[in-house]
């Protein structure tokens, strides 16, 4: 069977983000080229930034994604506060954990039920799901939708939020609003153990390969989503501003996109890396739930993203429901307000400095780097987003599961590999198709 040659193509994927090709050539059963090649064109949003106020840095970087718009917008923040050296108040630092809990779980929710659930339950898209989990799909869109909602009371909406700005909010939710933010909330909480009933029903892959994962990581007691240092599971911890010498990209000759790696030849962040990394952090609810599904650190199979993304859903909503019961209980301090590089203390002053900004989105770790001038103009950009860092892995990973699976039928290989890229949750571009699969010579 192995030394049999086959030649599998699929001219794309849906259910991820972007576009790209995997080439896999196997000559008489030997993996000759495994490559995961990506031909998005730049986007240049780095350069748009260069010229630009900080003040409104976060309204062009919230446009990289519309997936993460809040997620850009928090490092984008967090990068210009870090370079003119503004230190936000309590009820600021709150405020946005809150609102990153809401796009984590937001995500996740969808690529939980619309791109990882029809492939384990044997069906081509989400739509597919209607027939025989029509239940599933409102549920699905019931949650996001209350996501949505619950965003758009503190931010102003969730794809490319209005009030989060350098110096706190310009907005800031009165008592009524707290009340709704709440009653939606628990309404997840609601959906959430239908939710694990599903993914427990499902199987995984068995499949594992021992990798580096990075993440942030705290001395906290908190499970670190917006502040912290920068480690990884090889024992490597490093400050933020240390970024670079974390993610070492490096140019490789079939992609348009870099790559990174660490203490290995290839790393991984997302969801499974903040498990393995910060579990014993994690809300009391969401490590019932890691129990119930057998998932504990530190767990190596990448096609289990999917299940940890899961556990932190619960840890999303129980922290978001904690935050918006303390202000209810305690009040927002109304004068905290920030406008236009204003807080409640007047103007924001200013200076030249370097800051980085690194937040957790819901793929991983996230780096912006902004350089500015005097005046409050940056000069110099840089980010960094997670698939980027997951690319060299997801290469990795194909290196070792396709001699794994040549006794398997065509289709059952490239299925394989369809959701070993789909459980990273990959955000390459605005484009809807991802990857074509390539068998030469098999």
């Amino acid at each position: 069977m192995s030394s049999r040659n086959i030649s599998i193509n699929v001219e794309f994927i849906t259910r991820v983000e972007g576009h790209g090709h995997i080439v896999i050539d196997m000559e008489e059963g030997v993996l000759t080229n495994c490559q995961l090649k990506i031909v998005e064109a730049p986007r240049f949003f780095e350069a748009l930034l260069i010229g630009r106020s900080i003040f409104e840095a976060q309204h062009i970087t919230s446009r990289i994604c519309g997936i993460c718009a809040c997620g850009h917008s928090l490092a984008s923040i967090q990068a210009a506060e870090d370079a003119i050296g503004f230190i936000p108040s309590e009820q600021t630092i709150l405020l946005r954990k809150l609102l990153l809990h809401l796009e984590n779980l937001d995500s996740h929710i969808l690529h939980i039920y619309l791109l990882v659930a029809p492939d384990l339950v044997g069906v081509k898209s989400f739509m597919g799901l209607m027939k025989d989990h029509s239940d599933a799909v409102r549920r699905a869109l019931r949650m996001k939708k209350r996501c949505n909602d619950a965003c758009d009371i503190l931010v102003g909406r969730h794809v490319h939020p209005i009030s989060c700005v350098v110096g706190g909010f310009t907005k800031l939710p009165g008592q009524n609003e707290l009340k709704g933010m709440h009653d939606l909330l628990t309404s997840i909480r609601d959906d959430l153990p239908p939710t694990v009933g599903l993914v427990s029903s499902l199987k995984f892959p068995d499949f594992v390969r021992e990798t580096e994962y990075v993440a942030l990581v705290s001395d906290s007691g908190e499970y670190p989503m917006l502040m912290g240092d920068v480690g990884s599971t090889d024992g490597v911890r490093k400050p933020k501003n240390e970024y670079r010498s974390i993610t070492n990209e490096f140019i490789v000759p079939h992609s348009s996109a870099k790559h990174t790696r660490l203490s290995r030849s290839s790393y991984s962040v997302g969801a499974l890396a903040r498990f393995n990394l910060s579990y014993d952090k994690l809300h009391p609810r969401a490590k019932e739930l890691a129990a119930t599904l057998g998932l504990k650190p530190i767990c190596t199979n990448p096609y289990l993203n999917t299940a940890a993304q899961l556990v932190e859903c619960v840890h999303c909503s129980e922290e978001a429901i904690g935050i918006v019961e303390h202000f209810m209980a305690n009040g927002l301090d109304q004068a905290g307000v920030a406008l236009g590089g204003l807080n409640e203390k007047g103007a924001i002053p200013v200076r030249a400095g370097n800051g980085v900004g690194c937040v957790e989105v819901p793929r991983g770790i996230l780096f912006h780097n902004y350089e500015v001038d005097d005046n409050g103009i940056i000069t110099s950009a840089n980010c960094i987003i997670p698939t980027g860092q997951n690319l060299q892995n997801i290469e990795d990973d194909m290196v070792k599961l396709v001699p794994e699976i040549l006794d398997r039928r065509d289709e059952e290989i490239t299925l394989a590999l369809e959701m070993l890229v789909r459980a990273y949750d990959p955000c390459i571009s605005c484009s809807t198709h991802f990857l074509e699969v390539k068998f030469v010579n098999r």
